[in-house]
Formats: structure tokens, sequence, C-alpha cells
């Protein structure tokens, strides 16, 4: 088995990755062997230098790639590197100092209150399973803010109804609990009915297609494109625009800041800061109506 094999297996076993994820580090890695082979007619992990890594980056530049993505590939090698440092198969990585063109820090797009409580309020899905089983979907994104592989992979016995709250895997196998609201709990109890009642078989996972299958990837964003549609101009229409409304909405009623870290699963308070621009948005307005001199 290549490191790049190794790598991509313990992406996907051990870190718990998307399949989304794993296909851009496998795209990237495969890309930056392909320069190197270019232009040194071979591939080897132990003969990769700074110098290799930055000019990678000059021509990714200079191919018009924007900032954003570079700094993407180049993370993807740098997880790459420390893989194959742990495993003792090199001593040191080619990419420290490795300098990435800056790139402007993108605010989340999220949906305001009006729109998603339009969405789940007004009778736009229907009351067969196809209808119950999407609304669900888009419930618990935005009611429990979590990620499109968390939600694939949830089973039946991670709905604890009597307590309104799910079991989440997330990434690094790390276990969290989300409550979720009553009103959601009526639609989980209607969902697992017509599931059973018209679908047969053991179901391995919480949602299904229409033919009993496990749900997967295309499907769940086509799920969330076609009804945010209905309700948003947003120029993206993903399941992680959900989680970031789930993640505003709660700043800006005055969640606490580590709360909505433990409730998304991040890490550090870094990747949860982000949304904490909605918050302060929502201060400035405040103080400008309220003030005398707000306005001036």
């Amino acid at each position: 088995m290549s490191c790049q094999e190794s790598f991509l297996k313990y992406l996907k076993f051990e870190k718990r990755c998307s399949d989304h994820t794993i296909t851009a580090y496998k795209e990237d890695l495969f890309q930056f062997a392909a320069f190197i082979t270019v232009n040194k007619g071979f591939f080897d992990v132990h003969d990769i230098g700074r110098r290799d890594v930055r000019d990678w980056v000059v021509s990714l530049s200079e191919k018009g790639y924007l900032s954003k993505t570079i700094s993407r590939k180049v993370t993807s090698l740098k997880s790459f590197y420390k893989f194959l440092m742990r495993r003792g198969v090199v001593d040191k990585t080619p990419t420290d100092a490795v300098i990435v063109p800056k790139m402007s820090k993108k605010l989340p797009y999220f949906l305001d209150e009006k729109s998603i409580n339009s969405l789940l309020d007004n009778g736009y899905f229907k009351k067969d399973f196809e209808g119950i089983r999407d609304k669900l979907i888009i419930s618990l994104f935005y009611d429990t803010g979590i990620r499109l592989s968390e939600l694939k992979n949830l089973k039946d016995s991670d709905i604890r109804e009597n307590e309104f709250s799910i079991r989440v895997l997330g990434k690094n196998n790390k276990e969290r609990i989300i409550p979720y609201p009553r009103s959601m709990g009526n639609l989980v109890s209607e969902y697992l009915l017509i599931r059973n009642k018209e679908k047969s078989g053991n179901f391995p996972v919480l949602f299904v297609t229409l033919k009993g299958k496990p749900l997967y990837d295309k499907l769940i964003y086509r799920v969330v494109e076609k009804y945010l549609s209905l309700v948003t101009t947003l120029e993206k229409k993903s399941p992680h625009v959900l989680r970031h409304t789930f993640a505003t909405h709660l700043l800006n009623r005055g969640a606490d800041l580590n709360a909505v870290k433990e409730l998304l699963g991040h890490s550090n308070l870094v990747a949860t800061q982000i949304y904490t621009h909605t918050s302060m948005e929502k201060i400035q307005h405040v103080y400008k109506q309220s003030h005398p001199w707000g306005e001036e």
C-alpha cells in the first residue's frame, strides 16, 4: 500500500472525514505528485524539499487558482506529511515556512430567522414519506447544527426521543449529545412511523431513500437546495448554510460561545469565533436604534 493510500485510509477510518473531504485530499495529493513528477522525473516522499512546495504554490497562483484553494491544497500536503512523520516514514516536513498567498476572510452564509421559520411552518413539505423525511432533514440541520456526514450516519438508536436529544459521533470519533426542541420530537416520531410502515427491512441508518437504501451526499444536497431556494436568494444553499444558521441564531440570542463550540463539535474556539460577527452586527444595530447619539 502506498503512502497516499495509507493516508486516505487513515482519514476515512480514524479521522472519520467525509467522502467529500477525502476526495479533495486525494485530488490535491495527486496534483502535487504529478507536478513533482513532471519537474523532477519522479515522485518520492523522501525527496521533497521546501523549494518543491514553493514552486508548486507559485505554479498554482500563475494558473489562476484562488488563494483559498491554494491554502487548502497546502493544508492537504501539510496533513499528509504530518501523518508520514507520525508513522516514522519521514523525519521532517517540506511544508514548514511555505508562504501561502493571503486570502480575504469570507463570512459564513446564513438564513435570517424569518426565512427559516417560514420554510418550516408554512406548509412547504408534503405529508408523504419523502416530504416528512425532507422536513426532518432540514429541521435536524437547523435545530442541532450537525454536519452532513453526521446526519447521514445517524442511527435510530442515536435518537433519544424521551430526552429530546441526539447522539452524534463527530470528527476523531468524538461523541457529543445535542438537544433538540419538542416540536422536532413530533416530527421524529412521524418520520419513524411512516418509514417503518412503508419501507421494509432492517435500517442501518435513520434516513433512507424511497427504495429504503441509506441516503447519499448528493441527495441530501439536492433536498437542502430545493427547499432553501423557496425562501432565500443566497448564493449558497447547502447543509453547511443551515449549520451556519444554527450557530448564528444561537449567538444572536445570547448563547455562550463555548456552549456553541461544544454543540458544533469544534475542537477549539477559533473555528467558532467566525460566527460572532453577526452578534456584533446586531449589537451595533441595537446601539444605533437605542442610543441618543447612535446615528451620529
